[in-house]
Order: C-alpha cells, then sequence, then structure tokens
C-alpha cells in the first residue's frame, strides 16, 4: 500500500474540478413561453453554439424546430418563426462545427435537411433548406457532423443505416447498412472523425471504420439491462458508456477499444429510468450526465489513476429537464470561469445553466481553458473522404472568442455525368465521344435552370409581399374609418 501519506491522497483527490459547481440564471435570462416538443425520442431536444439556441418544439402536422439569438432571452412570441420544412417531426437537430448559421435536422418523415439561418436569425420562418439529404427508408433520428471535415454529415435511421454524406455536393458517399440489426441508440466521432462508435438495441457497441466500412471491435451486453444505452468517444480513444444493469440500475463504464472484454471502469447509480446522456468535454475530461425526467446533472472526471471515473458532484434543481443543450466551449466566458454552460429545457422553457470553478483571480486561467476546437475546417469532405485524417484545428481563448463571419453553405449538386463512368453502362460506349460536350451543355443548362428558379422565387415572393402590403392596407383603411 505504501506509506500513509500515500493512503490519505488516495482519500483525497487532487483535482482543481474539485469544487465545479453550477447555477441556474435568473428567470429573465431564461427563454420563456416555448412549446418543447412531446415527440417520444431519446434526443437531446437542443443544439446551442456561440450565436443561437435551437429547440425542437411542438408543430402540428409538421416538424418544426426554434432558432434564437443567444441574447434573446425573455418570453418567445407565439407567431416567432421557426423551421418548419419537415413534413413529420423533427427528432434530432446538430449545429455544424465549421459554421455558426448551418444546422441540420432529422425527421420523421425520413428525410435529413440543412439549413442556412441568416446572420442575425430568423424574420420570417424558414421553409425551404439548402438541401435536402434523402436516402434513408425510415425516420430518421440521428444527425451528426464530422468534427475536422467540412460538410460531412453523418444520419442514423430506424431502417437501422447509417449513411454519411457530403453536404457540398448533396451525395450519400458512404452507406453503412448492414452493420447493425436493431435500432442505433447513438452514434458518436471520434476526435479526429477517422472511427465512430454506436449503442444499439441489440445491447452492442460497436467500432467503426466508416471509410473502410467495416467493424474493428465491438462489445455484446455493453450494459446488461433492456433500457436505451449511450456510447461516446473520449479524447484519448477510449470509449464511456452508459446503460442500465439487469436490475434496471443506472450504469456507466469506459473501456478500450483494443480490448473490450472487461470495462476498465464500471459503476452502478441509481435505479431511475430515464436514458442517461452524456456530454463531454474533451479539454477538461469531465462527462456531464444528464438523465431523461431527472431534475439532476451528476458530473465526472476521467483521469488513468484508478478508479479512473471520479465523481465530482451533482448539480440539482427541482424541474425535470425534457432535453438539454451543451455549448461549444468557444461560446464560454472565460473571464467568469465558466467551464460548462447547458440549456435545460423544460415544458414551457429553456434554462441556461452555468458551471463554474471558483477561482479568486480574475486574469486568465490557462490551466483551465487549453487550446480549443475552434470553426476552422481541418479538411475538406474531399479530402476525408479519400483517405486524410485530421485532429481539430485548435484556438485559444485568452481573449475570449469573437464569432468571425460565416461563409454561406454553397451545395453544388454533382452533374451525374461528371461521375466516373460506370464501366458495364451500354450507352456509355456508345456515347463516348459526344460526352465532354453533352457535359458541359448540361452543366450550363443546369445553371440556368438554377437561374430562372431564383427568379422565379423571387417574382413569388414580390407576389406575396404584394397581396401583403394590399391586406395591410385593406386593415389600415378599416381602422382609420
Amino acid at each position: 500500500m505504501g506509506d500513509s501519506a500515500d493512503t490519505m491522497r488516495r482519500v483525497v483527490r487532487q483535482s482543481k474540478f474539485r469544487h465545479v459547481f453550477g447555477q441556474a440564471v435568473k428567470n429573465d435570462q431564461c427563454y420563456d413561453d416555448i412549446r418543447v416538443s412531446r415527440v417520444t425520442w431519446d434526443s437531446s431536444f437542443c443544439a446551442v453554439n456561440p450565436r443561437f439556441v435551437a429547440i425542437i418544439v411542438e408543430a402540428s402536422g409538421g416538424g418544426a424546430f426554434l432558432v434564437l439569438p443567444l441574447h434573446k432571452t425573455g418570453r418567445i412570441d407565439k407567431s416567432y418563426p421557426t423551421v418548419c420544412g419537415h413534413t413529420g417531426p423533427v427528432l434530432d437537430i446538430d449545429w455544424c462545427p465549421h459554421n455558426d448559421q448551418v444546422i441540420a435536422s432529422g425527421s420523421e418523415d425520413c428525410t435529413v435537411m440543412v439549413w442556412q439561418i441568416p446572420e442575425n436569425g430568423l424574420t420570417l420562418s424558414l421553409t425551404e433548406p439548402v438541401v435536402v439529404l434523402e436516402g434513408h427508408s425510415k425516420r430518421v433520428g440521428i444527425v451528426a457532423w464530422h468534427p475536422t471535415a467540412r460538410n460531412v454529415l453523418l444520419s442514423a435511421g430506424c431502417d437501422n443505416a447509417i449513411i454519411i454524406w457530403n453536404v457540398g455536393t448533396g451525395e450519400a458517399l458512404i452507406n453503412l447498412d448492414d452493420m447493425h440489426v436493431d435500432v442505433i441508440y447513438n452514434v458518436s466521432w471520434n476526435r479526429n472523425g477517422s472511427l465512430i462508435c454506436t449503442s444499439s438495441k441489440d445491447k452492442k457497441v460497436r467500432v467503426i471504420d466508416p471509410r473502410k466500412q467495416e467493424i474493428i471491435a465491438e462489445k455484446e451486453k455493453t450494459h446488461e439491462g433492456a433500457r436505451p444505452m449511450r456510447a461516446i468517444f473520449l479524447a484519448d480513444g477510449n470509449i464511456f458508456t452508459t446503460g442500465f444493469s439487469r436490475m434496471s440500475e443506472r450504469q456507466l463504464a469506459l473501456w478500450n477499444p483494443k480490448n473490450m472484454e472487461e470495462p476498465i471502469a464500471l459503476h452502478e447509480m441509481d435505479t431511475s429510468n430515464g436514458v442517461l446522456l452524456p456530454f463531454y468535454d474533451p479539454d477538461t475530461n469531465i462527462i456531464y450526465l444528464c438523465g431523461k425526467g431527472d431534475s439532476s446533472i451528476r458530473y465526472f472526471e476521467i483521469t488513468d489513476e484508478s478508479p479512473y471515473v471520479h465523481y465530482l458532484n451533482t448539480f440539482s434543481s427541482k424541474e425535470p429537464q425534457r432535453g438539454m443543450g451543451f455549448m461549444p466551449k468557444r461560446g464560454l466566458d472565460v473571464n467568469k470561469c465558466e467551464i460548462a454552460r447547458f440549456f435545460k429545457l423544460h415544458e414551457r422553457k429553456c434554462e441556461p445553466i452555468i458551471m463554474t470553478v471558483p477561482r479568486k483571480s480574475d486574469l486568465f486561467q490557462d490551466d483551465l481553458y487549453p487550446d480549443t476546437a475552434g470553426p476552422e475546417a481541418a479538411l475538406e469532405a474531399e479530402e476525408w473522404f479519400e483517405g486524410k485524417n485530421a485532429d481539430p484545428l485548435l484556438i485559444s481563448l485568452k481573449h475570449g472568442y469573437i464569432p468571425g463571419k460565416n461563409r454561406d453553405l454553397k451545395v453544388v449538386k454533382k452533374n451525374i455525368l461528371d461521375n466516373k463512368p460506370a464501366a458495364n453502362k451500354k450507352s456509355d460506349l456508345i456515347n463516348a465521344p459526344k460526352k465532354a460536350a453533352d457535359a458541359s451543355n448540361i452543366q450550363n443548362e443546369a445553371k440556368l435552370d438554377e437561374i430562372l428558379k431564383e427568379l422565379k422565387s423571387i417574382k413569388d415572393t414580390i407576389t406575396s409581399q404584394d397581396e401583403r402590403i394590399s391586406k395591410l392596407e385593406q386593415q389600415m383603411a378599416k381602422i382609420a374609418d
């Protein structure tokens, strides 16, 4: 055992995060009167970045989510515009890590849509996505952007398929449709986006190389219980899971994908029945667990010393959470030693909760804020699909993060004829010589089409504005009378 000082040290572990405490903001800093979606689906229903908070809301008939500028706190008017192009309920939303005005949504209507939000938020409801990604045959419950490659988006549906899209061309480039035999609970990219891990209703956790389309590790009965699991990659390549024991106790565990026989650590927690959503901060190695339907957030530090998963504390409140958003590090207030900010969804409101490390000094605390993933993509989509890997490009938070200008998401639909010819099509052999000329003609025609479409939509807009103006004039006239 060593001497008593050693034992002492084990009892009280040194950690700068031992005294992290959570605090809900005052009422006037909440977003009020929001009808949070009631759809039965275990996603977080909320996505945030340094500019906006997005929340899936109730929508009669279709599917919608709100996008609010962070400063737009207080009561949200019933008539506030939404993003409402889906024809079925929205199940999951995810902000693009490389563009704070681009958000993806997956829906019960079997599509994924990618949206461009105006710089200052919505003034009118948005019904036209930049691109619609069609490829799933059942509802799409999971969307997750690649951490380091621009415009690469993963979606997973209840058809048990995972599709990886190049959003810049609107193409499905990888389709993993034979790896899962049951519902996929969640999907997580690793730090550089070379691997994904998934948890599924068959109680397996799988580690997949998406470009080779191979399962490189799997664990059966990760957690023995039947209720939903979660599995996420940590920065060091290990995998953290939450699930249930056979006795329906909630569990958390840590795994090394190179040897999945036994967990590195396994902890039992309590017997509540909500799924535990893990939120992970790679900079501090803290995991925050938010149970759906719980009214608390528990947080743990992961280290390489036994017992590896160290309980830090619990933030408790009175109201249960319906969902939760988690701010990227660059959106936090470093001057206040804020190390995490959650956006807790209630039935009718969204309440920010701020996690702070108590420090006396006003100086920048560089031990709390190592350089963190910035908004620049390290790779282009094509480079990643060709096999390149890159870690996130890091930025310093020493002077706070100032959001830059985002370039608009441009989608250039690939011309079918520009693709490499498939060798087995007869028509290719016949039409080969004309092909190059045709392709450029078709491209020009496509451009022309696009311009005409744009003109038409401008005309339509003007017509509808005209109608609106004349209606308003009539109403004004009535009032004047």
